[in-house]
C-alpha cells in the first residue's frame, strides 16, 4: 500500500509539472511583441494612400498587430482582413468610435476614423473581451 501511494504522488507532482510547464509555454508564447514578426522585424501595418494612413489588422484567432503606432491629425482609414475567421475575433467593438459590427469570414472591412490627436489610443474588442488590438496616435 505504501508503495501505491509513492506512485500516486509521484503520478501527481508529475500531471502538476506538466500542465505548469505548458502554461508557461503559452503565456511566454503569447507575450511575444505584437509589433514584430518571428524574426523580431517591424511590422509595417500603416501606409499612407491619397493623404489618409491605412491601418491593416488581421482578425483571425485574435488581431495581429495587437499595437499599432500611427500618426496623429490624419484622417485614418481601419481596414480589417479576414480569411476563414469564425472566432470571435469576427465580433468587432471599438468603443471610443461607437463602432460595432460583425466582419464577413473572409474579406475586408474598413473603417474610415476622423484625425485622432497625439496622445489618443483606440482599442478595439473582439465580442467576448478575449482579443484586443491598440492603435496609438502620436506626432512623430
Amino acid at each position: 500500500m505504501e508503495i501505491y501511494i509513492q506512485k500516486k504522488t509521484v503520478y501527481i507532482i508529475l500531471a502538476v509539472l506538466a500542465i505548469a510547464a505548458t502554461g508557461a509555454i503559452i503565456v511566454f508564447n503569447g507575450n511575444k511583441s505584437s509589433t514584430t514578426n518571428d524574426s523580431n522585424e517591424p511590422i509595417n501595418n500603416v501606409t499612407i494612400v491619397n493623404g489618409k494612413q491605412v491601418i491593416t489588422i488581421n482578425a483571425k484567432g485574435g488581431y495581429y498587430p495587437r499595437v499599432t503606432t500611427a500618426k496623429a491629425d490624419m484622417p485614418t482609414i481601419i481596414k480589417m482582413n479576414t480569411q476563414n475567421t469564425f472566432d470571435c475575433s469576427s465580433s468587432l467593438t471599438i468603443p471610443m468610435l461607437g463602432y460595432r459590427t460583425n466582419l464577413e469570414p473572409s474579406g475586408e472591412t474598413t473603417i474610415d476614423v476622423l484625425p485622432q490627436k497625439a496622445g489618443t489610443s483606440l482599442r478595439g474588442l473582439c465580442g467576448m473581451g478575449m482579443y484586443s488590438f491598440t492603435i496609438n496616435f502620436t506626432d512623430a
